[in-house]
């Protein structure tokens, strides 16, 4: 038996042995950098066209960045590198060539956080097709435990009171300590963190459902609606600057469900008008209808020499801890 079937058969006796005994010991903290799949496969395997369809679906361009940075940065365990303490890692993926076809998912099984995801396969095509069905699955749940990894780390060191924003906007938001105000008014709400490249940004406000919904040209209208609201507040430090969205690249749009609302999600680039300064954004604009109205939440950043994907995910696990009360 391979070193590699080895780690598979014993990361599914760990999980058994967890359900087991979850209740009576604590599970130990996963390990691993946010936003890392430690993918355990033979160097054939990984040198070949699984390891390009793995490359394909989880290192794919994140959407919304104007400079290429992979979805998930990806990490290769072969024989030569397998050890039993690679149990403790956050994001798991084994891919084996065995004789049975077959996809597994455990999670929380030798510590907690921690996603397991098994791939068998009797041939290259049965590995690709397994690859290519549950990749969305697999993408999902990762994102969703970093996204729960970030928020919980934010808590543990401390938050914004929420009566900043439960009088105003009918929400209960998580937002870190760390963060300044430095605009607040009865119809906007703007949150900065300095970071040692820039910083990372968060705003709130509401507009009225036509403001949106005009025409039924969505997308533009959030355009409109962001540069109308940089013009208003997001200056620069020459006069006469303000934010606009990024004209040379397209912005991602979704619609989504937030909450149980309705909603838009907007994802792209920012720039100063009459400056060099640029960044990406990530805007959601959440139907209220107890309040007839849009709550719009965007972050954005600014941080020119650094990477941008994992700042654009604690922006959005900020957000995603909206709750309206």
């Amino acid at each position: 038996m391979g070193k590699i079937k080895q780690f598979a058969c014993f990361v599914f006796m760990l999980c058994c042995i967890a359900c087991k005994t979850g209740e009576e010991t604590d599970a130990e903290v996963s390990a691993g950098k946010l936003n890392e799949i430690s993918i355990v496969i033979d160097d054939v395997l990984w040198n070949g066209e699984v390891g390009d369809s793995l490359r394909k679906r989880f290192a794919a361009p994140l959407d919304g960045l104007s400079q290429e940075e992979p979805l998930f940065t990806l990490s290769q365990l072969n024989d030569a590198s397998f050890e039993a303490d690679m149990t403790k890692l956050r994001n798991i993926i084994v891919v084996e060539k065995s004789g049975k076809r077959d996809f597994k998912f455990r999670q929380d099984g030798n510590c907690k956080p921690q996603n397991t995801f098994t791939i068998t396969g009797r041939s290259i095509d049965e590995l690709l097709e397994l690859i290519d069905m549950h990749a969305d699955e697999v993408i999902r749940t990762i994102r969703q435990t970093e996204i729960a990894q970030i928020q919980k780390r934010n808590q543990q060191e401390g938050l914004l009171t929420e009566s900043v924003f439960s009088s105003q906007y009918g929400i209960s938001i998580n937002v870190p300590a760390t963060y300044g105000i430095p605009v607040k008014n009865d119809k906007f709400l703007w949150l900065k963190k300095d970071i040692p490249s820039g910083n990372t940004n968060v705003l709130l406000y509401t507009v009225k459902y036509d403001v949106l919904e005009r025409d039924k040209d969505i997308l533009n209208n959030i355009i409109r609606m962001r540069d109308s609201i940089g013009r208003q507040y997001i200056h620069g430090t020459e006069k006469g600057t303000f934010m606009v969205t990024e004209e040379a690249y397209s912005p991602y749009f979704f619609m989504t469900g937030f909450n149980d609302k309705r909603a838009f999600e907007t994802r792209g680039n920012w720039e100063m008008e009459g400056d060099f300064m640029n960044g990406p954004f990530l805007n959601y604009a959440i139907r209220d209808d107890k309040h007839q109205c849009y709550l719009v939440v965007e972050g954005f950043i600014y941080s020119p020499s650094s990477d941008k994907r994992d700042l654009i995910m604690e922006l959005e696990s900020i957000i995603k801890s909206i709750k309206f009360l």
